[in-house]
């Protein structure tokens, strides 16, 4: 692998990381989005440094010989401890338990940290590696023992990381389970990435040569598994949101039909709220509703209770179920009332009958089925035909 080929996941990992710092940046208190920022922004620092024209650099720039080996698997053990920072925090739970069990984590990697730094201080790496490293000091004292330390680490992290995944895809459904098994997958390139790695170096222990498995065949694989692994994290929470959109402007549309069933009702001269056209989908649904809500208080004076019961039992003798039936009934009695007010002009009613006002304690979803029997109820349409005859 050249420069390019780790520059570029570092970029999409700068990328996604660009997109959450607004949203940490008004709810910085939320562990969740910490940890994926986390996460996010030690992926990208790992490519980038272990990027060999960066390993250069920082060598240079440093003056220490083979610098950034120890600085790359100190992010690279970092970026394993933000994994599993990030699945307690994702999945929940008490918060003091949660808070606990991140604490130990982030305690033991930052142990494992101070032991590689010191291990390499330890050691003597005279000769500058930019690519193969791990094999051609596998037999140095402490340094090997460096090169072990981290390897382990990483894979515990992974081996833990597919076990919680693959355990807790078994009990959700929906954008989780798939990010979940997303994250499987990226997991399984990491340990691919260790096997390649271990057999590498520990061929070298036993006077064996198999460099290329770790100068060419891991990165690859690291590569591939880091990027799997953020999609893993991210697609959830991206999807689930756009998922929520999309149903907040379905619902939006589905109110149309009552919506423009009883504008009828309001009063002449009646302000109509304009909204700008960036207007989050969730005010307006909420100015629909309310607008809906006015209508029936309009219509209130010509609602017909003997209507709505007939309608009901026309609607179970067509084998509605309860909540259907009662939403058909009511849909029927708006439709009634819409025409009794239109032949009303003056408002005449008003004032002189009771009004029956809706029960609508289910919220939007009792206006959805509403507006839908409005438009498909083959009751609903009988009491337009029977009012208007």
């Amino acid at each position: 692998m050249n420069g390019e080929d780790y520059y570029i996941p570092a970029a999409a990992m700068a990328i996604s990381l660009a997109f959450k710092l607004p949203a940490l940046r008004h709810n910085w208190r939320d562990p969740l989005l910490r940890s994926v920022v986390t996460l996010l922004t030690l992926a990208g620092a790992v490519f980038t440094f272990a990027a060999p024209p960066t390993i250069a650099a920082v060598n240079r720039w440093t003056g220490v010989v083979n610098f950034s080996a120890p600085l790359v698997y100190c992010l690279l053990t970092a970026f394993s401890a933000s994994c599993l920072v990030l699945m307690v925090n994702w999945r929940g739970g008490p918060p003091e338990r949660t808070l606990r069990i991140s604490q130990r984590w982030i305690i033991g990697y930052f142990a494992v940290i101070v032991a590689l730094v010191v291990l390499f201080a330890l050691g003597e790496t005279p000769v500058e590696r930019l690519r193969d490293f791990d094999t051609y000091y596998a037999n140095t004292p402490y340094i090997s023992a460096m090169i072990a330390l981290y390897l382990l680490a990483h894979h515990v992290a992974a081996v833990v990381m597919v076990v919680l995944c693959w355990r807790w895809s078994m009990q959700v459904r929906g954008w989780l389970r798939i990010g979940l098994m997303i994250i499987v997958a990226g997991y399984i390139f990491n340990l691919a990435y260790d096997a390649t790695k271990m057999s590498a170096v520990t061929a070298r222990w036993f006077g064996h040569n198999l460099d290329d498995l770790s100068t060419y065949v891991a990165p690859p694989l690291a590569a591939v598994g880091a990027l799997v692994s953020a999609m893993g994290f991210v697609v959830p929470l991206v999807c689930q949101r756009l998922s929520d959109h999309w149903q907040t402007w379905a619902t939006y549309r589905r109110l149309g039909t009552l919506w423009q069933e009883v504008q009828i009702s309001a009063p002449s001269g009646t302000p109509s709220v304009q909204m700008a056209w960036w207007t989050a989908g969730e005010l307006r649904v909420i100015q629909r509703e309310s607008d809906i809500h006015d209508g029936f208080l309009h219509l209130g004076p010509y609602f017909d209770k003997a209507l709505r019961d007939g309608a009901y039992e026309s609607a179970v003798a067509e084998g509605a179920d309860p909540e259907t039936a009662r939403a058909v009934a009511d849909a029927a009695m708006v439709a009634a009332a819409v025409r009794a007010r239109s032949a009303d002009p003056e408002g005449k009613t008003i004032g002189d009958e009771v009004e029956i006002l809706l029960d609508t304690a289910d919220g939007p979803r009792d206006l959805l089925r509403i507006s839908h029997a409005l438009r498909h109820s083959p009751v609903v349409q009988a009491v337009r035909q029977r009012v208007a005859a």
